[in-house]
């Protein structure tokens, strides 16, 4: 079962995968409004499937306490980070799981190199860690708004010609170096239409409950729509790799958009195949002895052991 599900996972987020070594192009390789063969009353319950599945994972993540897994968002304004976390995770243990948002670097942030900040909040074992928004903020609003380089303090040098393939050769073996060591990178950018950008702009000045969630700065950015769009066309080509794939989500759409980031999140934690630990045969004991301890515990008339007098009046009414 586990296996054949696994299969339809890696076989529903395939075309969304950028393929390593490739050279994108987003509005020629990726549209902001497929779905596939999907109808949002399917959808609702896929997505309620894989939350059930991603939360059984996370559990069994936790408890092996070996491997971590960070999930990083990209998007434009607009682009449904907000919605996809809270849907796609709504079922997991908060424990396990910890979000990040990265604003404008502070101070104490810019007094060191431009990977601190992200590698501050990195998950231990056994988490997820969620950057809304990421490192790859370094190679997309840093190189279309080039002042904001200027305050990054560099040498003369490592401003010149070549910073940005530099910054990617840097991203990817930082990444291999996470991979390496037990922590699993996934990278989803949320592909919004401008078209789409557009209407739930319009939305949130409309509606007075929406308006704290649009700003002058949004319309601003919405001006360098070419220019982020070359910038997220190279970041992919170039960033996307065998330990560290980028997956390019549909996201016109946000039901299918949450259903595809849920996919993708489960089909890293399903390679990873997280067990629960087993318990050494003296360990074993010690649980038998106290479990000898607890039945005689148990009040007149009750069952010895309630859960398995339970279990076994569930198996006897299924056919």
């Amino acid at each position: 079962m586990a296996d054949t599900m696994a299969g339809r996972i890696a076989k529903f987020i395939e075309p969304l995968r950028v393929k390593p070594g490739s050279t994108v192009d987003l509005a020629r390789d990726f549209d902001p409004g497929y779905r596939g063969s999907l109808r949002k009353r399917e959808g609702v319950e896929l997505l309620s499937t894989g939350v059930s599945l991603l939360a059984e994972y996370q559990a069994r993540l936790a408890a092996q306490d070996t491997y971590g897994v960070l999930l990083c968002l990209q998007a434009l304004d607009a682009g449904g980070k907000d919605g996809t976390i809270r849907h796609v995770m709504s079922g997991v243990n908060p424990q396990g799981v910890r979000v990040s948002s990265f604003k404008v670097p502070s101070a104490e942030e810019l007094d060191h190199d431009y990977l601190w900040r992200y590698a501050r909040r990195l998950p231990a074992r056994g988490e997820i860690a969620i950057f809304n928004r990421s490192h790859y903020e370094e190679v997309l609003v840093v190189r279309v708004h080039p002042e904001v380089l200027e305050r990054q303090k560099l040498p003369e040098h490592p401003r010149g010609a070549g910073i940005w393939e530099r910054r990617y050769r840097e991203i990817n073996n930082w990444e291999r170096y996470l991979t390496d060591n037990g922590f699993k990178v996934v990278k989803i950018f949320l592909n919004l239409s401008k078209e789409e950008q557009r209407t739930r702009f319009l939305k949130r000045i409309d509606l007075p409950e929406k308006n704290w969630k649009f700003s002058a700065a949004d319309a601003r950015e919405r001006r360098r729509w070419d220019d982020y769009q070359e910038a997220f066309s190279e970041m992919l080509s170039a960033t996307s790799t065998r330990w560290a794939p980028w997956y390019v989500v549909p996201a016109d759409r946000k039901w299918f958009a949450r259903i595809c980031a849920a996919a993708v999140l489960a089909h890293t934690l399903m390679e990873i195949d997280p067990r629960y630990p087993t318990v050494d045969d003296q360990a074993r004991r010690e649980l038998l002895t106290a479990r000898q301890e607890l039945l005689k515990e148990a009040p007149g008339g009750a069952p010895a052991d309630p859960y398995a007098a339970r279990r076994r009046a569930k198996d006897a009414r299924q056919p």
